[in-house]
């Protein structure tokens, strides 16, 4: 494809987002922009989220593991439906019972404001870098493809995303992005299929023989019993799966914001449900279009490996152009699904928990400062992303940004797990200091287990610091009940 034909192709998928976005657009209250006035339909819900939860990291790195991990990405999601069992038969409970506007309301209640702020200041740092560099990914692919021959700077490039990403989300928010993720999923869905069907076509593969060919290949492996030190190995990644979930959707703003919009906790509860079963089959068909992606690349001579795979032979193999036009239709509406809801996620967090716009201003007011944040919290995306491709050249260097902000969510797990199961009082102004050590302490245990043990903690890592903030929490524990 031509640059101009993207450039065309992205302008007129951004036009069907504007439409629908003036659909929804009616009233602009905060209700409307906080909670979509708690009247979305839980199947729209859903389906939406599966493109939030997949993102453009998914999209093009998922199959381009294939190659070095086999299947084994598939314990981490089957863990994945047992972290959302508990979401919903504990998490959505609770945060109905409240009635929830931001999950980390509830911190304030258990233990006191200070660890209230904790919890949401993690929060906007962790939400910030991921969805920054999810944006990152997906901005330097159309900078290669598109702008870099038009001479188009890069950070011209990333405000341009921010700025129409703003355009639909800036007056109704979430009401809004229950509509657009719902659109930007069922593109998603469709490239991921058509890419498998041009792939496989041209490796002479029918419908009825396509499992047959995956079972029969050494990638296909799912579980891994034998190296217990592995990052791969089976009880790590099932286990990590589990709490990856609750912390990354349950314990996160951006993702139960859109379960706090349904219109009742029952309906919240059936989309957890489906949203589950539908996650679980998408990711094992990205899976399957990376072991048919690298068998590809590896029958026809093609040098690319890992995040430049899919790219690579969806717009430069000459299977055609559905595949290359499907292609960059799945990977904007990856990234952008999951960016654009993550921008709202930020609005309401810093608006509610940081500068508690619902005691200190009347209705109006509210809805002037949550329009100002939503500008802020726009310029700092733009910023972070800039900062990621001129100031950390180093891929590696960014990919270890990426994974350090997994980190942040372990202190929410310590957080949210002591209040749900013990019933003690904390002294509620250590807790900053806690949740700011424990990560230290985790990634230091990592280091030396890794470099003297071999033990590679994996995305176990998580587990750890949660369960460091955890033993940090029961230190500082008060005498009040």
């Amino acid at each position: 494809m031509q640059p101009l034909h993207i450039l065309l192709l992205i302008g007129g998928y951004f036009a069907l987002l504007l439409f629908v976005s003036s659909l929804t657009n009616k009233g602009g209250s905060n209700a409307d922009f906080f909670k979509a006035g708690k009247r979305s339909p839980w199947y729209l819900v859903a389906f939406g989220m599966i493109g939030a939860s997949l993102s453009g990291v998914t999209f093009i790195s998922v199959p381009g593991w294939v190659e070095a991990s086999s299947f084994s990405y598939f314990q981490v999601v089957l863990g994945y439906t047992v972290g959302y069992a508990v979401i919903g038969l504990v998490l959505l409970p609770l945060y109905y019972r409240l009635n929830l506007t931001s999950i980390y309301t509830y911190l304030e209640g258990r233990f006191g404001n200070y660890s209230y702020k904790t919890g949401a200041s993690f929060f906007l740092l962790s939400r910030i870098i991921g969805a920054s560099f999810r944006l990152y990914l997906v901005a330097i692919v159309l900078q290669n493809l598109v702008f870099d021959s038009m001479n188009i700077p890069f950070w011209i490039t990333v405000t341009l995303t921010i700025l129409l990403i703003w355009l639909y989300t800036y007056k109704s928010g979430i009401k809004t992005i229950v509509w657009t993720d719902t659109l930007q999923t069922l593109f998603m869905l469709i490239a991921v299929g058509v890419a498998v069907y041009y792939v496989s076509e041209d490796l002479g593969l029918s419908a009825s023989n396509i499992f047959g060919y995956i079972a029969e290949s050494d990638l296909s492996q799912i579980f891994f019993f034998d190296d217990w030190k592995s990052g791969d190995h089976f009880v790590k990644q099932f286990l990590s799966g589990v709490f990856i979930a609750i912390v990354m959707t349950g314990l996160d703003q951006d993702m139960m914001q859109k379960n706090l919009t349904c219109r009742n906790l029952k309906d919240a509860q059936k989309n957890m449900f489906w949203f589950t079963i539908v996650l679980t089959i998408v990711n094992f068909v990205f899976l399957t279009l990376g072991l048919l992606l690298t068998i590809y690349a590896q029958q026809n001579g093609i040098d690319a490996q890992r995040d430049q795979l899919f790219p690579a032979i969806g717009i430069q193999s000459g299977l055609g152009t559905g595949i290359a036009v499907f292609f960059i239709l799945g990977l904007i509406a990856a990234a952008y699904s999951s960016a654009d809801s993550a921008l709202t996620a930020l609005t309401t967090s810093f608006s509610i928990d940081i500068l508690d716009i619902e005691k200190r201003y009347d209705e109006k007011g509210q809805v002037a400062v949550r329009k100002r944040i939503h500008i802020l919290i726009s310029l700092v995306l733009i910023a972070v992303i800039i900062i990621f491709r001129y100031v950390i050249a180093d891929a590696t260097v960014i990919a270890k940004l990426f994974t350090f902000a997994g980190y942040t969510y372990g202190p929410l797990l310590g957080l949210f797990a002591y209040g749900l199961f013990t019933k003690w009082a904390i002294k509620d102004t250590w807790v900053p200091l806690v949740a700011i050590v424990t990560p230290f302490i985790g990634y230091l245990i990592s280091y030396l287990c890794s470099t003297y043990l071999g033990f590679d903690w994996g995305f176990f890592i998580l587990v750890l610091n949660g369960g460091l903030t955890f033993i940090g929490l029961v230190l500082i524990r008060s005498q009040k009940h």
